[in-house]
């Protein structure tokens, strides 16, 4: 069962991007958004590391007929072969290596399989042909392996974790590993999947993908393994190639940071309003749209709003999205333009131009966590920014006619025109029918 999908996720991120360059509004897929100083396009390429775990457990024959261990190889072997060329990958164990019974020595027990990078298919497949069900279960110290094995960058990276167990080696505890990555603001999302496992697995794998905004997929046969590892391995290919810059707004509008048009990472605590400043000339259109990543359980009936204002706090337009479940994003858009025309002189930069606008974005949420959740770190945040040439009126719609009263006097006079003809009609109808 899949409770939570990544933004990718914010995606989020290339969909704001295909934004600005189309000059519209668009809501983004989310993902986590990438926090960094730089704002120019990513190069880097997607990256995973699967974490697979090789305990002595996963020797159980349970899944229709076959070990889980042969079935993970299998799917392994699957979406091995189906791999994006453009993908680093990379394969990370823990439990593969040591048979003895002291649980000190097993607890250490996580290696790098294979490395993330280019993938050489066939040596890929003779690593994973080489397990055999050992060990402990260190899952908490796998995720810190296989963070260090993804390395930095600017855009999101994935961790794909396949058990069958919970960690037998606690601490670190998996959970406050997840929860110290997303923390830190390393871009890291940890998808789980669970084998054959029971309850107090489930809430453990559920924890490790609420913190850090991945899924959680109770995994019941080989195809289902093999489809959700492609699927998530495809999905890295879809994360946020623009990496925003990052930007923190602040509670008032005299104070909040002034933006240009371009992609921007933030996060918001829970119920929390966060405001940033753009300028728009005469003659140009604001275009923003807010992407909220809803990383962790939520309590139902929340919502996002964004508001353009003036510096003084009068309304200029707003948009909202609201939702009553378990999501990936909320996200919402506006169109603002004051109407003014650009000065004929403005070319020559003469003192009759007139100001540019100085308009305060302000970005809420009325969103709550659901019992037991972190409430830190705050939610992450995408603003997509675009100040363009303001949309003229659609041709032959020039002299007014289309506009507020013009229009409504037109639409009235068709309305009581259609009605008399309609009505007379009728009537000739009816004479006609009585005289013969």
């Amino acid at each position: 069962m899949t409770t939570r999908r990544r933004l990718p996720a914010r995606p989020l991120g290339l969909l704001a991007a295909l934004a600005i360059s189309a000059g519209a509004i668009l809501h983004g897929i989310p993902a986590y958004a990438d926090e960094t100083t730089a704002g120019a396009a990513a190069t880097e390429p997607p990256r995973v590391d699967l974490v697979l775990d090789v305990s002595g457990s996963m020797q159980a024959t349970d899944i229709q007929g076959k070990s889980r261990m042969a079935v993970a190889q299998q799917s392994l072997n699957e979406v091995i072969d189906a791999l994006p060329a453009e993908t680093y990958f990379g394969i990370r164990t823990l439990g593969a290596t040591y048979p003895g019974n002291n649980k000190a020595e097993g607890c250490k027990d996580t290696k790098q399989l294979y490395p993330v990078g280019k993938t050489d298919k066939t040596e890929a497949k003779t690593a994973v042909a080489t397990l055999r069900p050992t060990g402990w279960t260190p899952i908490g110290l796998a995720l810190r392996g296989a963070a260090q094995d993804l390395g930095t960058g600017s855009t999101t990276r994935r961790i794909v974790l396949i058990t069958d167990g919970e960690d037998s080696c606690a601490p670190p505890d998996p959970c406050e590993v997840a929860r110290e990555l997303a923390a830190l603001g390393t871009h890291l999302v940890v998808d789980t999947l669970g084998l054959s496992h029971d309850d107090k697995t489930r809430q453990q794998l559920l924890c490790i993908a609420n913190a850090t905004g991945g899924t959680f997929t109770d995994v019941q046969s080989q195809q289902q393994l093999t489809d959700k590892v492609k699927q998530l391995v495809n999905r890295a290919g879809a994360t946020n190639r623009v990496a925003p810059t990052r930007a923190t707004g602040t509670e008032q509008c005299a104070t909040a940071p002034v933006l240009t048009p371009g992609v921007y990472s933030d996060r918001e605590k829970f119920a929390e309003h966060r405001v940033y400043r753009v300028n728009v000339r005469p003659g140009q259109e604001l275009r923003a749209s807010v992407s909220i990543s809803l990383d962790r359980a939520l309590a139902r009936d929340y919502g996002v709003l964004l508001k353009a204002t003036d510096p003084g706090g009068q309304e200029l337009v707003r948009g909202t999205d609201a939702g009553s479940g378990r999501t990936d994003v909320a996200s919402t858009g506006v169109r603002w333009s004051s109407g003014r025309t650009a000065s004929p002189s403005a070319s020559s930069g003469s003192a009759s131009v007139r100001p540019e606008d100085t308009v305060c974005l302000v970005v809420s949420n009325s969103f709550a966590p659901a019992p037991g959740v972190a409430a830190e770190p705050g939610l992450p945040l995408e603003l997509t920014l675009d100040v363009a040439a303001a949309s003229p009126a659609p041709d032959g719609w020039s002299a007014g006619l289309g506009r507020g009263w013009v229009l409504l006097l037109v639409l009235t006079l068709a309305g009581l025109l259609t009605g008399l003809i309609f009505g007379w009609l009728a009537r000739w109808r009816i004479a006609v029918w009585r005289e013969n």
